[in-house]
């Protein structure tokens, strides 16, 4: 054989079976195996003896949650920067897309905040609490203080001390500047740019490429929490998660009565049609949770289903998709807010609102690939004094609500690309 058929060999190689089961059917296994551990261990009436080993199974959960705090600064960072320096946003368009891109994050936040305040699914169940986590939630923090703390000491601090606010300020000021750059530079028919674009890209391949051997570990990760929890507690702490999955779909279902009605009074199309012309998009979203993989689908169907123009349908699409993450903004503020009722704190409105900022951003740093919300969401918690390692009770849960949420994030793109369309329909002539 060949050297070159050798290595083509090589690099089509048939991956371990264990690594071609969908990661949802591994997560689903793993519950299993760990509710029936922890009734085996007595379910909520372990005996003293076992006590060392149902400690030692959150290990893994803590190593995972770690690994995912360690990878949210610089997911944050390099999606920023990779998004200013490869979207391709003309001027008018692009300040109007802006406007709705912001516009639909904050309301579907608002909402989202809304519904877990009135709901409050935190309260629904018993979980038990160290008191240095209840202490930590209760800190006094003052959002003004933070504003004016935004710029750091020094440019890589903010990504040893995960300190938010100060990452934002970096990314945005950093973003800008290279992109106006690029735009100078092709203005002058340079490519002096190009090295650095190439390298952003590269950073932020390899960003992905971690985090993807670190969602390999969830699966483990929700067995060593769920059996830890089930073995002392039972299954009251579980109480609440279904309280908190039913609260999170009412939202979602409320951002999408938003996007409904957003688009009959904003643009031409028929909410029915958009639905209906829709229903690829949202299927495909829902059953791989990337809107990245879906982006081609819902590009197309916006053309060829719904009838808009290929102008609005790629800003929207396509460009919209690698800032507009609705869905993961709304579910990622009330995560926080979940977890602060089931500490028995609440947030107040500054905390809120740093929650909203937050949120906002983190959902940018989400860019559309599966479960990265659980990496963004470390910094969200973070930027609250919220204890990181009760992510790992919402790990059991987010296989599912990532794929809701996935959906209405494609569903937002449809309707910033829908309200770009405008209130006249495209004529022959455009077609």
């Amino acid at each position: 054989m060949s050297e070159p058929d050798t290595i083509t060999t090589l690099t089509t190689k048939t991956p371990p079976w264990w690594l071609r089961i969908p990661l949802t059917l591994q997560i689903a296994i793993a519950l299993v195996l760990a509710i029936s551990l922890g009734i085996a261990l007595g379910a909520g009436n372990p005996s003293p003896e076992n006590a060392t080993f149902i400690t030692n199974l959150a290990i893994p959960a803590e190593l995972v949650l770690k690994a995912l705090r360690a990878l949210a600064t610089p997911l944050i960072l390099v999606a920023v920067l990779h998004t200013f320096m490869t979207t391709n946003i003309p001027g008018t368009a692009g300040r109007r897309l802006a406007v709705l891109l912001l516009t639909n994050t904050t309301v579907a936040i608002v909402i989202g905040l809304l519904v877990a305040n009135v709901l409050r699914p935190g309260t629904w169940g018993n979980l038990a609490v160290s008191p240095a986590d209840a202490e930590v939630a209760t800190q006094s923090l003052d959002p003004w203080s933070l504003l004016k703390d935004a710029i750091p000491d020094a440019i890589l601090k903010p990504l040893v001390d995960n300190n938010v606010i100060q990452l934002i300020a970096i990314a945005l000021s950093f973003g800008i500047v290279l992109r106006a750059l690029k735009s100078e530079q092709i203005a002058q028919s340079k490519t002096a740019f190009q090295p650095i674009e190439d390298v952003i890209g590269i950073l932020f391949e390899a960003v992905i490429r971690i985090l993807n051997w670190v969602i390999a570990l969830v699966p483990l990760a929700v067995f060593g929490i769920v059996a830890k929890t089930v073995a002392e507690k039972g299954f009251a702490p579980f109480q609440s998660l279904a309280a908190f999955i039913v609260a999170v779909l009412v939202a979602l279902a409320l951002q999408a009565c938003y996007y409904l009605t957003r688009v009959k009074l904003g643009s031409w199309v028929n909410p029915l049609r958009f639905l209906a012309g829709g229903s690829d998009a949202f299927l495909t979203a829902f059953s791989t949770s990337s809107s990245t993989v879906t982006m081609p689908i819902t590009f197309e169907i916006l053309q060829t289903k719904i009838g808009l123009r290929e102008s609005s349908a790629s800003l929207g699409a396509l460009v919209g998709a690698n800032f507009n993450n609705d869905g993961t903004a709304l579910y990622e503020a009330m995560s926080a807010l979940y977890i602060s009722q089931v500490l028995g704190q609440h947030l107040n409105i500054g905390q809120q609102l740093i929650v909203v900022l937050t949120s906002i951003f983190a959902s940018v740093g989400a860019a559309g690939i599966p479960n990265a919300g659980l990496v963004t969401m470390t910094l969200v918690f973070t930027s609250v004094g919220l204890p990181t390692q009760y992510i790992a009770l919402l790990v059991t849960v987010d296989w599912f609500l990532d794929r809701c949420r996935t959906a209405i994030n494609v569903m937002g793109d449809m309707t910033v690309s829908a309200l770009l369309d405008g209130k006249k329909p495209r004529t022959l002539d455009e077609a």
